[in-house]
């Protein structure tokens, strides 16, 4: 493990390359089979696509879940998908007069946490099986609604002639932008739709940090993002010289950060460089469960 790479590479995945087929280019640029993505983004959607190499990969469960999205809402039309994508199921003229401030009140209604209902076409499991494979079968499985959080919605443009609108928003885990689009229409009355969609922030990464996907053939792969980046949302326990060799044992440690039980809790080496991760028994004592360049 200790001669792996052991870190992160952001891409600005480009429109019609599933999150996937990124990973395979990323696998053939570091000669490396351990390679995982954290949160995947339809082959239409650009942007931000954080890849974990090596050891690395065990650490995305403990990255931020917060995601911030740029995307354009079709209105007058709904579709099979809940983007432009898909078959249009139904047209329907805009509400007559349709203003700015008309919109602002309809997306109150979508900020805070909120009940919504996944697009057919989606990853999620129904029964065991994805949502899409079960729609390509000809099916229409029936998706439950789950609880969601739009942290902030902002409306950034709204063209009248068009019925196009652009809106900028930061979501939990799990927020579908196409559904986003699809219950606006509805409120509305004359169905919606995305046209665009591009990922911003991710995992605690944002564009600044993301490069294109051309820098993998660009000779030498580009150098990985220290993997302590996306974890400095959580609390931290250095490690002492005395203390390094029994942390490669999987000794327990002691703590004094007053954490409750199943508290994750980043490790240091003496070094500052990352040691692995904890968990919190509640009790004072933190428990490995990952450790880097362990004891053989």
């Amino acid at each position: 493990m200790a001669d792996q790479p052991c870190g992160f590479l952001v891409l600005d995945k480009p429109a019609g390359l599933s999150s996937h087929a990124c990973v395979g280019r990323v696998r053939r640029a570091y000669g490396l089979r351990r390679v995982g993505h954290g949160g995947t983004l339809d082959p239409a959607v650009t942007g931000v696509l954080p890849i974990a190499l090596g050891p690395a990969t065990r650490l995305l469960p403990y990255l931020s879940g917060t995601k911030a999205y740029r995307g354009v809402v079709q209105l007058g039309l709904t579709t099979s998908t809940d983007d432009l994508e898909g078959e249009v199921i139904r047209r329907a003229a805009l509400p007559e007069g349709l203003t700015w401030a008309d919109l602002e009140r309809a997306l109150g209604g979508f900020r805070g946490t909120i009940e919504q209902v996944p697009p057919q076409v989606s990853a999620v499991h129904v029964n065991g099986q994805r949502a899409y494979q079960r729609v390509r079968r000809g099916e229409q499985p029936a998706l439950e609604a789950r609880p969601v959080t739009i942290h902030n919605l902002d409306l950034l443009d709204w063209d009248p002639l068009s019925g196009q609108l652009e809106l900028a928003l930061r979501c939990s885990a799990g927020t579908y932008v196409r559904s986003l689009a699809r219950d606006l229409g509805t409120v509305l009355g004359c169905g919606g739709a995305l046209a665009r969609l591009r990922r911003t922030e991710a995992l605690g990464f944002g564009l600044e940090q993301a490069m294109p996907l051309e820098a993998l053939e660009a000779g030498s792969p580009p150098p990985l993002l220290d993997p302590l980046l996306p974890l400095a949302h959580l609390p931290r326990r250095p490690l002492s010289p005395a203390e390094l060799s029994g942390w490669r044992c999987g000794r327990a440690l002691s703590s004094d950060l007053n954490l409750p039980a199943g508290a994750a809790v980043v490790v240091l080496q003496p070094d500052g460089n990352l040691a692995g991760m904890a968990h919190s028994d509640g009790e004072g004592h933190l428990q490995p469960r990952l450790v880097l360049h362990a004891a053989a």
